[in-house]
C-alpha cells in the first residue's frame, strides 16, 4: 500500500470549499419541444445534500445539465457563493466551475484501470500529485484494494463508489449526482445509499441528487425539491413536504392516496370513509379529499365505516386490502399490518387516521 493511501485517514475528505449554488429564474427549451423548465428559483446551500425529484419529464436532469454547464439555459442566471457563473453576462465552461458530475451509467472507462479512471480529470496536477488524490479518493470510499483492477471485475455498487471518487477527486465545491442509484440492484440499493450519504457528509460537499424516487430523496436529502412538468412544486424537508404537502400531485408523490371528491359543508368535508375537518375552506368550496392508505385501519366495534374486503394482498410485514363500501363506485385501498384482518373474513368496519386525510382545493376544469 502505498503512503498516499496509508495516510489517507489522516486527509480530511474535503473539498476546496462547499459552495452555495443558486438557480435564478431559470427557463429552458428545446427548439420545437416547448418549454422544459419555466421560471425555477432554487438554491442548495454549502454541505446541504438537496435531492430533485420528480416523474420522467419534469425537468430535473435538465437544470442538473444547465448547473454543470453542460446544456445552456434559455434565460435566468445560476450563481455560486452569489457570483454568477451562467447567465446573460458570462458562460462558464464545465471545466471551470468546480463542479463535479457522477452520470447515471457511471461513465468509467473500461481500458482504464479504477486508479486511472479516478485520476482521469486531475489534469492541472502532476503525476505524483494526482496518484496521490486519486489513491486518497479511492481509499475514501474504500476500494483501495482495486486500484490497478479494471472496471468490469466490480460490481455495480463499486463502479458507482469509483465514480463517487472521480467526481470528488478533484475536490469539487458542488457535486452533481444523477439517479446515482437507478443501475443498483434493490437489494443493494439501500447500503450503497447510506454508503454514499456518509461520503457526502465527510466530503462537506455540496451535492444535488436527481432522483425519481421519493423513498430515496427522503433517506438522502436535508431538503427535497418537487419539480412537475418543469415547474418548481414544492422545496422543503421529507417531514414538510409529507406532512404538509401543498397540492394534491405532492401528496400522492409521497404516499399512496384514496382521493374524493367533495364540497365543505360547515366546515367539514363528507367522504364516503367519513366527515373529516376543512380548515380555512369557504363554505360551499369544490375540494380533493386525499386519505393514505397506511391511515386506514379496522375497529372490532362499529364505531367506523362498514366496507367488504374484495381483495387482499400479502406484502410481508403489510397487506394491501381493496374494501368496497358505500358512496363510491371505486374500492377503497388500504395497507394494514399483517394479522389485523382475520384469513377468510370479509365485512369489517374502517376507522381512519385524521392525521392521514388531506384536503385540497379542487382544479378548476378548462372550458
Amino acid at each position: 500500500m502505498s503512503k498516499a493511501v496509508q495516510s489517507a485517514a489522516r486527509v480530511p475528505a474535503g473539498v476546496t470549499f462547499a459552495a452555495r449554488l443558486s438557480f435564478e429564474n431559470i427557463s429552458h427549451s428545446f427548439a420545437g419541444n416547448g418549454e422544459t423548465l419555466s421560471d425555477v428559483s432554487l438554491t442548495a446551500e454549502p454541505g446541504e445534500v438537496l435531492c430533485l425529484l420528480g416523474p420522467s419529464g419534469s425537468g430535473k436532469t435538465t437544470l442538473l445539465r444547465i448547473a454543470a454547464g453542460i446544456e445552456p439555459q434559455t434565460s435566468g442566471r445560476v450563481l455560486m457563493n452569489e457570483r454568477e457563473i451562467a447567465g446573460p453576462s458570462i458562460f462558464l465552461p464545465p471545466e471551470k466551475r468546480s463542479i463535479g458530475l457522477v452520470f447515471q451509467d457511471f461513465a468509467l472507462f473500461p481500458h482504464l484501470t479504477i486508479l486511472e479512471n479516478v485520476r482521469f480529470g486531475l489534469t492541472a496536477m502532476s503525476r505524483t500529485e494526482a496518484n496521490r488524490e486519486a489513491e486518497i479518493a479511492l481509499s475514501r470510499v474504500g476500494l483501495e484494494q482495486y486500484a490497478q483492477s479494471y472496471p468490469h471485475v466490480l460490481s455495480g455498487g463499486e463502479q458507482q463508489r469509483v465514480a463517487l471518487a472521480r467526481a470528488l477527486a478533484p475536490r469539487p465545491a458542488v457535486l452533481l449526482m444523477d439517479e446515482p442509484f437507478s443501475g443498483l440492484d434493490s437489494r443493494l440499493k439501500d447500503s450503497v445509499r447510506a454508503e454514499t450519504l456518509a461520503i457526502l457528509r465527510e466530503s462537506r460537499a455540496t451535492a444535488i441528487v436527481v432522483t425519481h424516487d421519493a423513498e430515496e430523496a427522503m433517506r438522502m436529502g436535508d431538503r427535497i425539491a418537487l419539480l412537475r412538468a418543469g415547474r418548481l412544486v414544492q422545496t422543503g424537508t421529507a417531514e414538510e413536504l409529507y406532512n404538509r404537502p401543498n397540492s394534491l400531485f405532492a401528496a400522492g408523490f409521497f404516499s399512496e392516496i384514496n382521493v374524493f371528491e367533495c364540497e365543505v359543508a360547515d366546515g367539514k368535508v363528507a367522504t364516503p370513509l367519513g366527515d373529516f375537518p376543512a380548515a380555512g375552506f369557504a363554505e360551499g368550496s369544490a375540494v380533493e379529499v386525499a386519505v393514505r392508505l397506511g391511515g386506514i385501519s379496522t375497529s372490532e366495534d362499529d364505531a367506523g365505516t362498514p366496507g367488504r374486503v374484495i381483495s387482499r394482498r400479502f406484502l410481508g410485514d403489510a397487506e394491501l386490502f381493496e374494501i368496497r363500501v358505500a358512496g363510491t363506485d371505486r374500492p377503497v385501498r388500504a395497507r394494514m399490518k399483517c394479522g389485523l384482518v382475520a384469513p377468510g373474513r370479509r365485512d369489517i368496519t374502517l376507522t381512519i387516521r385524521e392525521s392521514d386525510v388531506l384536503v385540497f382545493e379542487r382544479p378548476r376544469k378548462s372550458a
